[in-house]
């Protein structure tokens, strides 16, 4: 069975807005080895509407500002399958992107039983959902030395049945002072 992985930037009072953050090239590098070990990719429609067409864009054209920008890019764009839930996009822009409308679990369940890499989520909503539903194996928070103060909060709304036990297999601090810490279940 494939994992379904969930990677996302937070600050340390728990702010996951994108635009508080500008990830350094350690850590993006980060995020391109993770993202090489995955040919599926799971979106909401926000989430996936910040990903592409930027990434793909700076793939094709090579535009990214620093190296380490384009080899994520490469990366991003070598993944064979994004997967978009939502109900309000109408039609995809990237190759290799199929939106569904049907239900998440059983979606997620069919495609953690397929042959392939891992699977790989991010944003908030979709994952939280999939918290919700137990369907995530590992969970990457790379948190950023920051106090954002003000916007979105990682988990708000979510309600758990029972409380989710985590295991700590890994800890990486970068030059930057991000850490990464990767639990599984």
């Amino acid at each position: 069975m494939r994992n379904l992985i969930f990677a996302i930037n937070i600050s340390l009072d728990g702010c996951c807005d994108h635009a508080k953050f500008n990830p350094d090239e350690e850590t993006l590098a980060y995020f391109t080895q993770l993202t090489r070990t995955a040919d599926t990719f799971v979106y909401g429609r926000k989430t996936y509407e910040l990903m592409v067409p930027y990434w793909p864009d700076i793939a094709k054209n090579h535009l990214g500002q620093t190296r380490a920008d384009n080899e994520f890019a490469e990366a991003f764009e070598a993944v064979k399958n994004i997967v978009v839930f939502s109900k309000s996009l109408d039609k995809a822009e990237g190759k290799n992107t199929n939106i569904v409308r049907t239900d998440l679990r059983d979606e997620i369940l069919k495609l953690k039983q397929e042959q392939g890499k891992n699977i790989l989520t991010g944003g908030v909503a979709i994952p939280s959902q999939l918290m919700e539903l137990g369907l995530i194996d590992e969970y990457y928070f790379i948190v950023h030395p920051i106090v954002a103060g003000t916007g979105r909060r990682l988990w708000e709304g979510v309600s758990l049945q029972d409380s989710l036990q985590l295991k700590l297999v890994e800890s990486k601090i970068f030059k930057s002072g991000v850490v990464v810490h990767r639990y599984v279940k």
